[in-house]
Order: structure tokens, then C-alpha cells, then sequence
């Protein structure tokens, strides 16, 4: 079985590293042509997306946005055989990967949403974590690249079930940054222990994932650089905003959170780690910044 891969970004490229190192023969296309070189250094061909299109049986997108998803997909649809299947990995609106599931039912080829979970430095240690929308048999025909690339799948549902999981799931994990930015820099305002104060949340409902495993080795230590950026946590939420608008369900505090994002990315945080949200905060109220103890 040949695997085309396109899309060799900071996720891109360490998933489809992992494909070559676990056995898979890939046919690989990116626009930097030095993260095509390192994945021929692993054995992989490069090749156009028509060729990757015409020569593979699983076709794997990992793309920016859901404008580049739609172009190359479609494109990618023109030159796949009838049985073939197309993975797209990529965080997008949910209409588009429907309207897409839609175009390749129409050319006989299966389609499968499964975006990532979890960080770059999970996706280079082969950890990473994936939320499956597909048909049981395109399940099945996936598997095996999902379990080279991480060690969580969860198939959601049907084609579309993914997509939206992924965007579920950042909803929160975004706006937590957001409520523990806000609660912190409070907090340091009013002279509390930062010891202490999250000796206390770490006991009770306030708790969450972003507070407790996220910050302590990111922001609270000073380290800024970026495991996911305020930019694409920027984007997600507007994704999210937008499919949920779509969908007829108001949004208040995601949409609220969008707005400090966008203040964050006009300060020239963009490119920093989304828990720089507290500096942020800090900074625009000249409070000082939360820093545990060595």
C-alpha cells in the first residue's frame, strides 16, 4: 500500500516521519521544499499532488486552513481512483469536510475526518492523539497509520463526527486559557501565594487540564515557546464561533475569548505559547506575572 502525505508542517512532518520509521511507503508534497528533503532522508518520495492523487490508495492531508484543505482536496479528487480514501487531518470548518465527504462520495473514494489532539512534541514522540468521522469500514482502513502516528483513537462517529469533536474539545481548552489568565492575574493583584492559591484550585471544582498539567511547565516557569500557538488558537476560535453561529447555538464567552486573543495577537504575542495569555493580562493591567518558584 502506498500513503500519500500532504502537508509537512510543525504537525505534518513529525506524523508523516513516523509512517516512514513504522514501515509505510509514503509519497510526500509540501511547499518548503526542506521538510520534503527530510522526509526523502526517510525513504520517502516526493511527488506533486496530482501524482500523490493518481499513484496512492490513502491520500493524508495535514494543511492550515480550511480554504487550502478545500483546493488541494478537490484537486486531489480529480486524480483518485474509485476505492481510493482521503484523510484529512487538518482543525477546519465542519461544512467544508461535509461538503468534501460529499465531493468524494460522488468520485467512488471514502473520506475520513480525523484531526489531531494534544501538541507538536506528542506528534514527534509518535503520541499523539486522534478524533476519528468516518464509516466503520474507513475506520478499519486507517487504523494502522493512526496507531504509527499516536497512541489514542477515538472513533467519534460518522464522517463529520471528528471535525466537530476537535473543535468541542479546543473550545474548552482554549477558553480555559482565557477564565485561568483572568483568575490568575486576579489573583496577583490581590498579593496572594501563587503556591498557595493553586494549592487550593488544584483541590477543588475550579480545577482544570490547562491549570494543572499544562502551565507549571509552560508559562508559570516562564517558557513561552510554542507547544500551540495564540495565532491558531485564534483561529480555532473563530472556527468555533462560526460553526456554532451555523449551527444556531450561542457562543457568548468564546466569542468574548476570541476578542482577547485577537488583543494578545495585536501585541505581538501571535507566535507565542497560548498560556502567554496571562503575561498578556499582566501586562495590560501592569500587574506582575505569575512565576512558580525554582
Amino acid at each position: 500500500m502506498t500513503v500519500g502525505f500532504i502537508g509537512l508542517g510543525r504537525m505534518g512532518r513529525p506524523m508523516s516521519s513516523n509512517l516512514c520509521r513504522k514501515g509505510f511507503h509514503l509519497a510526500v508534497h509540501d511547499i518548503n521544499r526542506d521538510a520534503v528533503r527530510e522526509l526523502e532522508a526517510l525513504d520517502a518520495r516526493a511527488a506533486t499532488p496530482s501524482e500523490i492523487g493518481a499513484s496512492c490508495d490513502i491520500v493524508v492531508t495535514m494543511l492550515p486552513n480550511s480554504e487550502i484543505v478545500r483546493d488541494v482536496a478537490l484537486d486531489l479528487l480529480t486524480h483518485m481512483k474509485p476505492g481510493g480514501l482521503l484523510m484529512d487531518m487538518s482543525t477546519i470548518d465542519p461544512l467544508v469536510t461535509d461538503a468534501l465527504a460529499a465531493a468524494a462520495a460522488g468520485r467512488d473514494v471514502d473520506f475520513v475526518d480525523a484531526p489531531v489532539g494534544r501538541l507538536a512534541s506528542h506528534a514527534d514522540r509518535g503520541e499523539s492523539l486522534f478524533m476519528v468521522g468516518a464509516s466503520d469500514r474507513s475506520f478499519e482502513r486507517v487504523k494502522p497509520l493512526l496507531e504509527a502516528m499516536g497512541t489514542t483513537i477515538h472513533h467519534c462517529g460518522p464522517v463529520g463526527s471528528g471535525t466537530r469533536t476537535k473543535l468541542v474539545n479546543n473550545y474548552l481548552a482554549i477558553v480555559s486559557c482565557q477564565t485561568n489568565a483572568e483568575a490568575l492575574a486576579l489573583s496577583q493583584r490581590f498579593g496572594l501565594n501563587l503556591e498557595k492559591t493553586l494549592e487550593v484550585l488544584y483541590g477543588t471544582t475550579a480545577i482544570n487540564g490547562q491549570l494543572k498539567i499544562a502551565w507549571p511547565s509552560k508559562v508559570l516557569a516562564g517558557d513561552i515557546e510554542p507547544g500551540f500557538t495564540v495565532d491558531l488558537a485564534h483561529k480555532d476560535l473563530t472556527l468555533i464561533v462560526e460553526a456554532a453561529n451555523a449551527a444556531h447555538v450561542p457562543i457568548s464567552v468564546g466569542a468574548s475569548a476570541r476578542e482577547a486573543f485577537s488583543v494578545a495577537r495585536s501585541r505581538g504575542f501571535g507566535s507565542r505559547d497560548f498560556s502567554v495569555m496571562v503575561d498578556v493580562l499582566c501586562e495590560l493591567a501592569d500587574i506582575q506575572k505569575p512565576r512558580l518558584k525554582d
